[in-house]
């Protein structure tokens, strides 16, 4: 089997602002972060096949420099579908149809803002913005919801949210079902926003979701610190 062009290992370092690179680089010597990055590239290593793709998996972090966060949504696990997760949480590349949760996203951006729902599900001009769309696990094998589950990530995403929580003044965080708000129990709300809601999964998006107004509320909490907005109509990349 063919290796990619960049093993995981090398990617925690491509792509990334200095930022993000010096505030984690401690984190990134520690024995759970390397063993969770051999276990991933062990598995491609197997032939199994593992999404987002080597060069995607810090997506996230690549896509919001730490300086620019001015949203934070939480997500618990990559899509595990052909060609759907590109690293930030909820967002699907350009082309593919977008899946319940995000459809349900966006139903209530048009409900709280007016906005139509976009031709394509990537998340990528919110990224661009300053909304940092992380997922607590950043791998998953195809079609295996949460398989990369307890490996190590969630440690890693936990020391993320940590940075921004602590480095970083007036940031809404957008904790969207239980898990979430699990993963980010530890906010200082004295220095940020915390929005909660149910999950907008069709499951769960009936019970509070709907008619949250979470993006309408971000933008003014921002607005009243003196921060820019979040331009939530700008889905996709500048350059796309």
């Amino acid at each position: 089997m063919a290796h990619p062009a960049h093993s995981l290992s090398e990617q925690n370092s491509v792509g990334q602002e200095t930022n993000w690179k010096s505030v984690l680089r401690e984190e990134k010597q520690k024995e759970y972060f390397k063993q969770v990055v051999k276990f991933v590239e062990g598995e491609r290593q197997q032939g199994k096949l593992i999404f987002p793709p080597n060069s995607q998996v810090f997506s996230a972090l690549a896509s919001t420099p730490l300086e620019n966060v001015r949203v934070v949504i939480i997500g618990q696990d990559p899509y595990h579908g052909q060609g759907q997760a590109h690293g930030l949480c909820f967002s699907v590349q350009e082309g593919i149809t977008p899946p319940p949760s995000l459809v349900n996203i966006f139903k209530e951006l048009e409900s709280d803002l007016g906005i139509s729902r976009p031709d394509s599900g990537s998340l990528t001009g919110w990224a661009e913005q300053g909304v940092l769309l992380l997922n607590a696990v950043l791998t998953v094998q195809a079609h295996n919801a949460g398989s990369h589950a307890g490996k190590g990530w969630e440690t890693f995403t936990d020391k993320v949210i940590e940075v921004v929580n602590d480095n970083l003044q007036s940031v809404v965080f957008l904790l969207w079902g239980s898990y979430a708000q699990k993963k980010g129990a530890f906010i200082d709300t004295q220095k940020h926003c915390v929005l909660k809601s149910p999950h907008p999964s069709p499951l769960s998006a009936h019970r509070g979701f709907f008619g949250s107004k979470h993006f309408s509320k971000a933008n003014e909490y921002l607005v009243s610190k003196g921060r820019e907005p979040i331009d939530w109509s700008k889905f996709k990349a500048r350059t796309a």
